[in-house]
C-alpha cells in the first residue's frame, strides 16, 4: 500500500480523466497529435522536394506566425462572445478540411509551393482560433485544483507527439509519400471532432459587447491591470526569448558534436531532447497537485531551465575535450530544460485560467498562443546572430545566464508575484 501511495504521489495525477468530457478530448488528442505532426514534417519536406531552397521552406515561418498572431487574439475574442462548444466544432471542421486539402494536392500532384504555403496559412488560422477556445472551455469542466494536472496531461500528450510524429513522418515519407501522410492526419481529426461534438453547450458568463477589434482591445487592458497574469507572460519570454537556442542545433550537431552537416544521431538528439524531457516531466507530474505557491513554482522552473541551457553552454565549450560525453550532457540538460519548460508551462496555464474571469479567458489564451509560439521564433533570431559574433557555446549559455538574472530582477522588482498563491484568490 506504502508503495502504491508513493507512485501516486510521484506518477502523473490522472483525476481530470476520471470526467467523461475531459477524457475524451483528451483521448482524442493522442489520436489527432501524432497526424498533426506528420503534417508539421511533410509540409516542408514536400516544399523543399518542389524547390530545393531552404529559403522558401523558410516561408513557412512567415505564413505560419503571421495568421497564428492575428486569429489567435481573434479566436479569443470570439471565445469570449460565442458558445464555446459550437466554435470548437467549427474549427475543428475547419482542420479536417484543410488537412484534405493538402491529401488532395498531393494525390493530384499539383506541386504548387503557393497553394502550400496558402493551405498552411489558413490551417494555422483554424488552429489558431481552436486552441485559445479548447483551453478556456477547462474551467467549465474541471475544479480549479485538477487544472495543474489537466494541462500537465495535456502537454504530455503534445510533446510525445512532438518526438514521435517527426521520427515516423521521416521514416514515412519515402515509403508513402506525402499524400498519405496528409490523410492520415485528415482522418485521425475525426477523433477530435467527435470529442468536441460530445461537449455541452459551453455559453460564456456574462460577455460584453461584440467580437471586433475593441474587444481584443479590452482583453490586453484587462491583461495590462493584472499584474499577476501579466508577469506570467513576462517571465515566459524571459524565459524563451534570452533561453532557447533551438536555431543553434544543426551548427552544434555538426561543429561540436561532430555530426554530418545534412543531421545524423547528434542532429536528432538535440531536437528529441526538450520535447522528451517534456514527456518526461509529465509521466512524473504528480506532485504539481500538491503545490499550493504558483508564482514560486514558475519562477523556480523557469530558474532551472536557465541553468540547464548554462550547463549544456559549458558541455559545447568543451565538447573538443570529450565528444561524446559531452554530447551526453547537453541532451541531458536540454532533457532537463524541457521537463522544467513543461512545469513551467502547466502552472502559467492553469494561473491564467484559475485567476480570470471566465469573459476573458479566451482572449487571454489567445496572447497565450502568441507568447508561446512568437517567444521561440525571436530567440531563433537573437541566438543566430549572437553566435555569429561570440560563437555558439558563449550563445547558448550567456542565453541562461540571462534568463537567471531576468528573473532574479522580476523577483526584485516585483515579488508579489512568487509569493501568489490561486487558492487565495
Amino acid at each position: 500500500m506504502g508503495i502504491r501511495s508513493g507512485l501516486r504521489s510521484v506518477l502523473a495525477d490522472t483525476r481530470p480523466l476520471r470526467q467523461p468530457d475531459f477524457r475524451r478530448l483528451w483521448t482524442a488528442n493522442i489520436i489527432t497529435v501524432i497526424g498533426a505532426q506528420l503534417t508539421v514534417v511533410a509540409v516542408p519536406a514536400q516544399i523543399y522536394a518542389i524547390t530545393g531552397s531552404s529559403g522558401m521552406v523558410g516561408l513557412t515561418g512567415l505564413f505560419g506566425l503571421v495568421p497564428l498572431v492575428i486569429f489567435g487574439l481573434w479566436g479569443g475574442a470570439l471565445a469570449d462572445h460565442l458558445d464555446r462548444r459550437t466554435l470548437l466544432v467549427i474549427t475543428t471542421i475547419g482542420l479536417v478540411v484543410t488537412s484534405g486539402l493538402f491529401a488532395l494536392q498531393a494525390f493530384l500532384r499539383w506541386d504548387n509551393v503557393w497553394v502550400l504555403l496558402g493551405l498552411f496559412a489558413l490551417q494555422q488560422a483554424f488552429f489558431a482560433v481552436n486552441q485559445p477556445t479548447r483551453t478556456a472551455v477547462l474551467p467549465k469542466l474541471l475544479p480549479v485544483a485538477q487544472l495543474p494536472a489537466a494541462n500537465a496531461l495535456n502537454m504530455t500528450v503534445f510533446s510525445a507527439g512532438a518526438i514521435a510524429g517527426p521520427l515516423v513522418g521521416g521514416a514515412l515519407i519515402p515509403v508513402l509519400g506525402y499524400a498519405w501522410l496528409y490523410l492520415v492526419d485528415t482522418i485521425t481529426l475525426f477523433a477530435t471532432l467527435y470529442a468536441v461534438y460530445r461537449l455541452p453547450r459551453m455559453p460564456v458568463d456574462n460577455p460584453q459587447g461584440s467580437p471586433g477589434l475593441r474587444a481584443v482591445w479590452d482583453g490586453l487592458v484587462y491583461l495590462s491591470a493584472h499584474k499577476i497574469l501579466l508577469m506570467s507572460f513576462v517571465v515566459d519570454i524571459i524565459a524563451m526569448v534570452f533561453g532557447m537556442p533551438r536555431a543553434l542545433f544543426p551548427q552544434l550537431a555538426h561543429e561540436s558534436f561532430g555530426g554530418p552537416a545534412e543531421g545524423g544521431l547528434a542532429f536528432a538528439l538535440l531536437f528529441a531532447g526538450i520535447p522528451a524531457g517534456a514527456v518526461l516531466g509529465g509521466v512524473l507530474s504528480g506532485w504539481v497537485s500538491r503545490v499550493r505557491r504558483e508564482g514560486l513554482a514558475i519562477m523556480w522552473a523557469i530558474a532551472v531551465w536557465g541553468v540547464a541551457m548554462t550547463v549544456m553552454g559549458v558541455a559545447v565549450w568543451f565538447a573538443p575535450l570529450a565528444t561524446g560525453a559531452m554530447l551526453g550532457l547537453a541532451v541531458a540538460m536540454l532533457v532537463v530544460g524541457g521537463a522544467a519548460d513543461m512545469s513551467s508551462a502547466a502552472f502559467r496555464q492553469s494561473l491564467l485560467l484559475g485567476a480570470t474571469d471566465d469573459a476573458v479567458r479566451g482572449r487571454l489564451q489567445g496572447v497565450f498562443i502568441v507568447v508561446v509560439a512568437g517567444g521561440p521564433r525571436i530567440a531563433d533570431i537573437l541566438h543566430g546572430g549572437a553566435a555569429e559574433v561570440v560563437g555558439p557555446a558563449v550563445a547558448t549559455a550567456g542565453g541562461g545566464v540571462l534568463v537567471l538574472v531576468g528573473i532574479a530582477v522580476v523577483a526584485l522588482l516585483y515579488p508579489r508575484f512568487h509569493r501568489f498563491r490561486l487558492a487565495d484568490r
